[in-house]
């Protein structure tokens, strides 16, 4: 007996379209592999300090709250920033 996963056609269509289109997937990897390249750059983040799987998803969302708060900081400034952020 064979089965199907019950979102597998969800699966192929994704693979359908990066076939049709295998350029997207290059871009997409450009694009998304710089910000974690810059967070172990800035921070020094080579490995997980902590272990189990919670405290490892802690971890790493600590780390993307830092850069995502760097970029805005350098991006409208942090007097903008702390303004948003009280209002």
């Amino acid at each position: 007996r064979i089965t199907r996963w019950v979102y597998e056609h969800l699966l192929d269509a994704v693979q359908q379209r990066l076939d049709a289109n295998p350029e997207a997937m290059r871009q997409r990897r450009e694009t998304v592999e710089h910000p974690f390249g810059t967070m172990k750059a800035r921070m020094g983040a080579t490995h997980f300090l902590t272990k189990t799987l919670p405290k490892v998803a802690a971890e790493m969302a600590l780390s993307v709250l830092a850069y995502n708060l760097t970029r805005v900081m350098n991006i409208i400034g942090t007097k903008r920033l702390i303004a948003a952020i009280a209002a």
